[in-house]
């Protein structure tokens, strides 16, 4: 979806990510705060005026992949080294502690992609139904 590259575009970033995990039953943590930290990055370091990003979220086998594109292909996320005191700076850090893997992919012209991939956990299994049977016997009722 394309969304405003404002700090409101990013805040409904994150909440309309996160109803689609819902959706899909999927955890929310850590994708919930993985689209905050990208959508937050796109909106605040990747703004051009009147250009919106795009969030994209792919689930495939047991990973689900966070995209978020927008038109500063020219600046590139870097991990930096933040100052104890520093107010900002951490997002990065952040997405590299909760996501299993993430990186950048170049677009057309001038966009680049921020991704970043996190394990799901595995599908409960189907709960096992009993009959009711006990060591061959079994209960009945008379209706």
């Amino acid at each position: 979806m394309l969304l405003s590259s404002t700090p409101r575009g990013a805040r409904l970033a994150r909440l309309l990510a996160t109803e689609q995990l819902r959706t899909w039953g999927l955890p929310l943590h850590p994708a919930d705060l993985v689209v905050a930290e990208l959508a937050a990055n796109a909106a605040t370091h990747g703004r051009v005026p009147g250009r919106d990003f795009r969030l994209t979220l792919h689930v495939v086998g047991d990973t689900l992949r966070v995209e978020v594109t927008d038109t500063r292909g020219d600046r590139l996320p870097q991990l930096g080294a933040t100052g104890p005191d520093a107010e900002s700076g951490r997002g990065l850090l952040l997405v590299e502690t909760l996501a299993d893997r993430w990186g950048t992919a170049e677009g057309p012209y001038p966009r680049k992609t921020v991704w970043a991939e996190v394990a799901l956990p595995p599908a409960p299994k189907p709960a096992r139904v009993c009959s009711g049977a006990v060591r061959g016997l079994s209960q009945e009722t008379s209706g």
